[in-house]
């Protein structure tokens, strides 16, 4: 990448050891147990996305209404754009989308205009144009959320105001004065419960998935960047510029404001979807090098070396830490938001 410029070199890519395309590279024990733990990750996201995902059905829902609680796997549609605080409008979450989306799109954007389109063969850049599609998706999201939001502001304004005015003339007959303590307790609960909500439609599950993956890949991408590849391009004096430093710090600060100011829950069995996207990123690598014979964007990922297995293995154990700790941080916001602010905290397990 041309992003990577040494002190000897004007640019760096990582070398072809051997040939990709000759049968005897793909017909070895390597590939064999390599294969093994990415067919074990798709069962496994497989089996995750088949027993939870999605809304549950009336006996289950039913029974979870009357707990008080709602299952991990369903999604309200207002859930997509209200931010965690009551007091603060959704005006304010969709600003940050916006400005987190525009920021990243440039970055983005002045990326590929320095190394052309060669930056979608590493994963890094597949999770930035991931976390980018997060925000402009989340922004349209938002934007509809602002106007049910200002509908129905206006519609509880006049409704107060018919009833204000029928009271007035005396055509209102109660057996006694109307209780809205009452009333808005019972709507609060209704609300808290999932009753007189509308569940999210299908472009809503995809962008609470999107959430849920970026969270895991932006963690693994800057961990391997951070961790492996700055101190082995610094050993080899190459010096990283400010675009490519600030695209992995940048990826992970707007993720954290975000969980922070959403209030979209958190279900840890779409850990799987964060398997299928690299599964799926790694099967793209195997399928372009079958048929052209390249480097690999990452040396960790050619199997002519003999720890491959062991490599490949290693990377998909590192997925659980790294979404761990989101849930972690997750967790930690249920923790300390509520001391901070008090009943004005809103969030759903």
């Amino acid at each position: 990448m041309s992003v990577l410029t040494g002190s000897s070199q004007t640019s760096w890519n990582p070398v072809m050891t051997t040939s990709t395309i000759t049968p005897g590279y793909w017909l070895n024990w390597r590939v064999l147990i390599c294969a093994l733990w990415i067919i074990s990750s798709i069962s496994l996201a497989a089996f995750l996305i088949s027993r939870y995902e999605g809304p549950p059905n009336s006996r289950s829902k039913r029974r979870e209404t009357q707990e008080g609680k709602t299952s991990g796997g369903v999604l309200y549609e207002d859930e997509l754009w209200k931010p965690c605080l009551r007091g603060v409008h959704p005006v304010w979450l969709l600003v940050y989308r916006l400005i987190a989306f525009f920021v990243l799109l440039i970055m983005l954007s002045l990326n590929g205009a320095v190394d052309g389109g060669n930056i979608f063969c590493y994963y890094s850049q597949w999770t930035f144009t991931l976390i980018t599609i997060y925000f402009g998706l989340g922004s349209l999201l938002s934007i509809n959320g602002c106007y049910k939001h200002h509908n129905k502001v206006d519609d509880e304004r006049i409704a107060n105001l018919e009833m204000e005015g029928e009271v007035e003339k005396g055509t209102l007959h109660t057996s006694g004065p109307p209780n809205f303590t009452n009333t808005a307790t019972s709507t609060k609960e209704s609300a808290r419960n999932g009753q007189d909500r509308e569940i999210a439609g299908l472009m809503g599950y995809v962008f609470q998935v999107i959430f849920q993956m970026n969270a895991g890949a932006v963690l693994l991408t800057d961990c391997v960047f951070w961790l492996i590849i700055v101190p082995f391009l610094t050993r080899k004096d190459y010096h990283l510029n400010v675009l490519l430093i600030s695209m992995h710090s940048v990826n992970v600060v707007f993720l954290l404001g975000e969980a922070a100011l959403n209030c979209l829950r958190f279900p840890c069995f779409r850990i799987a979807y964060f398997f299928l996207w690299t599964t799926v990123y790694v099967i793209f690598q195997w399928i372009l090098h079958s048929a052209l014979s390249t480097w690999w964007p990452y040396p960790f990922l050619d199997l002519s070396n003999s720890y491959a297995p062991l490599w490949y293995l290693s990377i998909a154990l590192l997925h659980i830490p790294c979404y761990g700790a989101f849930v972690l941080i997750i967790k930690l916001k249920h923790l300390t938001f509520p001391r901070l602010f008090g009943q004005s905290y809103q969030y759903v397990y």
